[in-house]
């Protein structure tokens, strides 16, 4: 799954069941995949275009999204000619890709990235916006770069795009740090912050919206940390080897400062 988006995860309403929600579909069920696709963010039609232009580029042949989600990333870039398969846990999310230019020709599989297998090689296997941090164990995150590798021809690429860990803004004994607060000119609001356990190297990512009625809207999504270079780690357990490392989908220079990295790894080529 994607991150979601600010005003996008806060689709229950504390103390209240969405009926309409299988559970089958975990975090991402139908209140959530609902208002996924909402304008903005990382739905502006500049951010997708910006990460399909890199993906165009490194694609070599047909590509394959990890966690394909409502199709953001995928229908774009197969509607502009790269054959586009996809794995999906939720079927609320995947029920929306068909529905956008593109979508219809992208192939999915339900089922989970760590180990759900598509049938043929790859050039080229992706996973955005935060995805790798929904698994929320080291081996569980192991597993879906081994998943990946298993799934990419000779010479293929693995791209990960996820944040940074952004502990440096913990002072001593705080454990929850803001990424928005957003009053709203109705009288609502929302404010997004997330809480880390520094031990486990997990954190939740929680969103609270509250409408101009004063009705309160809660959503909490459990994630994983992981620094680059133990991603770097998993790739070599996995047989693959870091190529470019980004800051963004601009392809500008990691640096200590950077809040997200967009990494790329390579399987070794054929002898």
């Amino acid at each position: 799954m994607e991150r979601a988006a600010a005003g996008v995860a806060s689709a229950t309403v504390i103390g209240s069941a969405n009926a309409e929600d299988d559970p089958a579909d975990g975090w991402f069920p139908e209140s959530v995949a609902a208002g996924y696709d909402a304008p903005g963010g990382e739905n502006a039609p500049e951010v997708v275009t910006r990460a399909v232009d890199v993906l165009e580029d490194l694609a070599d042949g047909p590509v394959l999204e990890f966690a394909v989600g409502t199709g953001r990333i995928a229908a774009p870039l197969a509607a502009r000619g790269v054959p586009v398969h996809g794995i999906e846990l939720s079927r609320a999310m995947a029920a929306r890709i068909a529905g956008k230019p593109g979508g219809d020709a992208v192939e999915v599989v339900i089922g989970d990235m760590a180990t759900t297998r598509v049938a043929g090689r790859f050039s080229l296997v992706y996973l955005v916006f935060n995805t790798i941090s929904n698994v929320t164990t080291q081996d569980g995150q192991v597993d879906v770069f081994r998943n990946a590798a298993a799934h990419l021809r000779p010479g293929g690429l693995f791209l990960v795009e996820v944040g940074v860990p952004d502990l440096r803004r913990l002072p001593p004994g705080q454990d929850t740090v803001p990424f928005t607060v957003a009053p709203g000119a109705d009288g609502g609001g929302y404010v997004g912050f997330d809480r880390y356990d520094v031990v486990t190297q997990r954190f939740t990512s929680n969103h609270v919206t509250v409408s101009p009625d004063g009705q309160g809207r809660f959503r909490g999504i459990p994630f994983r940390y992981a620094w680059p270079a133990e991603l770097d780690l998993m790739a070599r357990i996995a047989g693959m080897r870091l190529k470019h490392r980004w800051a963004d989908w601009d392809r500008s220079e990691f640096t200590a400062g950077s809040t997200k990295h967009v990494s790329v790894w390579e399987t070794a080529p054929s002898a």
